[in-house]
């Protein structure tokens, strides 16, 4: 039996540790992870490897040279250029001429591969994927398998609305050489994403083994500590780690070893050959000192990694650090929880690296220099850029100036030399300067940037395109929170980034792969002309204006002293609308407020709109998207109940048409396409989804139920202005009044209720619901909705928090509550 290491991996995000090594050689302890696995090999019986480099090759086959010094024979087989894990394994085939085991080089697991073996040979399959149980499976590709252990389904890094197991693919594989068959050599292919699947389609063999035992793929910084410290507690059973001397304290070679009589050590500690433990230091396990490290007088090292070959001075504090090779840390520096030290780099006396600074190598920290940011020639010390919002941060704190401006250059670098970005951001002082610092960024790599100053977030996504523009940035403080900006990122129809998109972003943020053109390429930065007159154009070709017109409109409109204040007002007084304004003036202010603050201003409008008698009240959110209606009765209308209304007024007009709405949203929504002869898409519960249902053909409106519209005629985002002259026109047309759409709308009961769940559970809740209902009628667009006859419950992973959300809609409300707490307590349950 033979098998196939995969060791070429960089390791990008578990820098500064892979800058001088590649990832399988970062040390676990008492050894580099790769050499884990070879002794894992070893005592399942297999003695023959392959091991497949590509970064930095040599630095592999220097240390592990033949194998014969541990009992192994190993071959090589290089990769000129990443060839992803099939490709890889394409290129040694001239080594696998019998089944053979594929497992990763960069993780550590202590699974009996025997047994895995035994399985693949018993059921005689063609392809065997070891799965494993994980609290998260976010990071991962999770595998479904139905009883016989078949292949199901492949779910590749899923979001949690997609989650429906938590069991996810390991890397570790049990493979006939027939698979190769279906690879072509020198192609960069990946096992998971792109042979998988072609198997499952082709009704070959392949089946799922899940294994118990302990797995950890080590691929961020906090999973490496996690590793090291299960290690160190006995949860992963590999070789031992050493010489137990007692008190859970394991020495490479104790006589090698000084420890000062005073010095307490708090196992689990793992001592390297030669470390020196000098008097009245205190360390906290798990940790590791590795060989040849001097810990001197009165440091305090707790829950902290120290590499070999570095000194640690007197009175120094190390708290759920990592301290790199040969580096050396002055008397009463303190290095805080999740910091990097760099190989070979210096602090110096009483200096303090904050927690989660990261230290490049070879640096140099300053005597009583407090370090509050990463010293890198990369990037800022995270792991994803991306969220829901965009990238997000404190402001001056996450984001600050010379982080948004490498942040321009890592956009500007995934866009063709010469093009053209817009730029666009709200009023206030924080949005104004981050967005500045990511104008310097992008020209910097050839990119021309067009300045839209300050309009609506639809303006900007409008002009981004139709225009020549190939993208958008806009920046702005966050509605949610007044001390963080967002920096949202648009592609060249005016649309959010894709995951790929942003993934791109972010490899070339972190590896510092910036583009820097010579001098005569610089993009040039210029003010866009007409963006007003431009939307307003498109705005005006999509509406009946001359039966807006007629009818005389008479409303109230709350610009929440944004923006949109600079674009409506003509466009309505063109509609021959009496209007009266609220907050029409741009105050900076006002960008981001509480939500207390906002329900006192909507119900401010309902006062104004019921004293004055008035057809229709608005209120926009500061960006422009959002609006959210008073109807001609003074009474505010709720997000569901607007979107139902709109929706119904849309298929109206339409005769008919394609309605999309999240699968949260109640089934009023089909009864009213059925009214019309329309039809229903219900889509993930995300604006994106949204967005993207949006450009199908036959989609006449979107909404969410929070506000949000789309209408795809116009342009398919989410655009409050447009939204507030379609009920206009609606109404105009059709001679009715919003209260008296709400009063027909077939009747509807909800209810949602949300629960508490801790991270490390909501992968298996996903599991063991989807596992209880799979034989009910479910349906799996995002989280898993529930269908109970007349009634269903939709049970939601939160994507940022540790909750869910429940939905449900019944005959009653008390019904829907009864229901929504019904699935709480389901919830609650599977937890335990």
């Amino acid at each position: 039996m033979k098998a196939v290491v995969m060791a070429g991996g960089a390791g990008s995000r578990l820098r500064p540790l892979t800058v001088n090594r590649p990832k399988p050689m970062v040390p676990v302890v008492n050894k580099p992870v790769l050499l884990h696995i070879l002794d894992l090999l070893k005592r399942n019986g297999i003695e023959e490897v392959v091991l497949t480099l590509q970064f930095m090759a040599d630095a592999v086959r220097d240390y592990v040279g033949d194998g014969s010094a541990m009992g192994l024979t190993v071959h090589y087989a290089i990769e000129e250029t990443p060839l992803g894990t099939a490709g890889s394994v394409k290129n040694a085939q001239q080594y696998l001429d019998d089944t053979f085991l594929v497992i990763s080089g960069d993780a550590l697991t202590d699974f009996d591969l025997s047994a895995i073996i035994e399985f693949h040979r018993d059921r005689r399959a063609l392809a065997t994927l070891t799965l494993h149980r994980v609290p998260n499976p976010l990071e991962y590709g999770v595998i479904i398998i139905d009883e016989d252990g078949r292949v199901r389904q492949f779910l590749e890094k899923p979001s949690w609305g997609e989650v429906i197991s938590d069991t996810v693919n390991t890397g570790i594989y049990v493979l006939e050489p027939d698979v190769l068959d279906y690879l072509e050599p020198g192609v960069a292919i990946d096992f998971s994403k792109d042979l998988f699947p072609v198997l499952l389609e082709r009704g070959e063999s392949m089946l799922g083994y899940v294994a118990s035992g302990y797995w950890c793929d080590i691929g961020n910084l906090q999973e490496y500590m996690r590793a090291s410290r299960d290690l160190l507690e006995g949860k992963a059973h590999l070789a031992p780690l050493g010489e137990d001397i007692g008190g859970g304290v394991w020495c490479e070679d104790k006589d090698s070893v000084e420890i000062a009589e005073d010095a307490k050590l708090f196992g689990p500690v793992y001592l390297g050959q030669g470390v020196k433990i000098k008097g009245g230091v205190v360390v906290h396990g798990p940790s590791v000192v590795r060989d040849y490290t001097v810990v001197d007088n009165r440091a305090h090292i707790d829950r902290s990694v120290l590499w070999r070959n570095s000194y640690v001075g007197e009175g120094v504090e190390c708290r759920g650090a990592i301290i790199g090779r040969q580096c050396s840390l002055k008397s009463k520096t303190v290095v805080f929880e999740g910091a990097v030290v760099g190989d070979r780099s210096f602090v110096g006396e009483r200096a303090m690296i904050h927690p989660n600074v990261k230290i490049w190598p070879e640096k140099v920290v300053e005597a009583g220099a407090t370090v509050r940011s990463s010293i890198i020639w990369g990037s800022q010390a995270r792991r994803i850029l991306f969220g829901r919002y965009g990238v997000t941060g404190l402001v001056n704190v996450d984001l600050t100036p010379e982080f948004a401006a490498k942040l321009g250059a890592a956009f500007a670098a995934t866009l063709p030399k010469g093009s053209t970005v817009t730029i666009n951001r709200d009023p206030h002082r924080s949005p104004r300067m981050i967005k500045r610092a990511v104008i310097s960024g992008l020209p910097s790599a050839g990119i021309n940037v067009q300045d839209l100053r300050t309009v609506p977030l639809p303006v900007a996504r409008y002009i981004t395109r139709y225009s020549d523009a190939v993208g958008g940035v806009h920046v702005r403080l966050s509605p949610h929170d007044g001390r963080v900006v967002d920096v949202k990122f648009a592609d060249g129809d005016g649309l959010d980034l894709d995951k790929d998109a942003q993934r791109k972003i972010e490899r070339v943020f972190f590896r510092e792969d910036f583009r820097r053109v010579y001098l005569d390429e610089i993009g040039t930065i210029n003010y866009a002309s007409e963006v007003r007159e431009r939307y307003t154009d498109g705005y005006m070709a999509v509406l009946d204006a001359e039966a807006i017109r007629r009818a005389g409109f008479y409303i109230v409109v709350d610009y929440a002293s944004a923006p949109t204040s600079l674009i409506l007002p003509p466009i309505l007084s063109d509609l021959n609308c009496n209007v009266v304004a609220l907050n029409a003036s741009l105050d900076e202010t006002r960008m981001s407020i509480s939500a207390d603050e906002f329900y006192a201003s909507l119900h401010q409008l309902a006062l104004i709109c019921r004293a004055l008698q008035t057809n229709l009240g608005v209120r926009l959110d500061v960006g422009g998207e959002k609006v959210f209606l008073v109807d001609d009765q003074g009474q505010i209308v709720d997000g569901v109940t607007a979107c139902a209304c709109l929706v119904a007024l849309a298929l109206e007009a339409n005769g008919g048409g394609r309605v999309a709405v999240p699968v949260s949203l109640p089934s009023v929504f089909e009864k009213l396409a059925a009214r019309h002869g329309g039809s229903v898409v219900r889509t993930k519960c995300n604006l994106q989804a949204l967005t993207e249902a949006c450009t199908a053909d036959g989609v006449v409106i979107a909404g969410d139920g929070f506000g949000n519209f789309v209408f795809p005629e116009f342009h398919p985002v989410v655009d409050g202005l447009v939204a507030i002259a379609k009920v206009l026109e609606f109404l105009a047309t059709q001679h009715t009044a919003l209260s008296t759409v709400a009063a027909e709308l077939p009747s509807f009961y909800t209810a949602r209720r949300r629960v508490s769940c801790p991270w490390e559970k909501k992968g298996t809740v996903m599991r063991l619901l989807n596992e209880q209902y799979e034989g009910a009628r479910t349906e799996l667009i995002d989280g898993i909705k529930i269908h109970l006859g007349e009634t269903w419950v939709l049970v939601l992973p939160d994507p940022d928090r540790p909750m869910f959300h429940i939905h449900s809609e019944a005959g009653s409300t008390s019904e829907a509550e009864e229901l929504a707490g019904k699935y709480v307590r389901i919830v609650e349950g599977l937890q335990d």
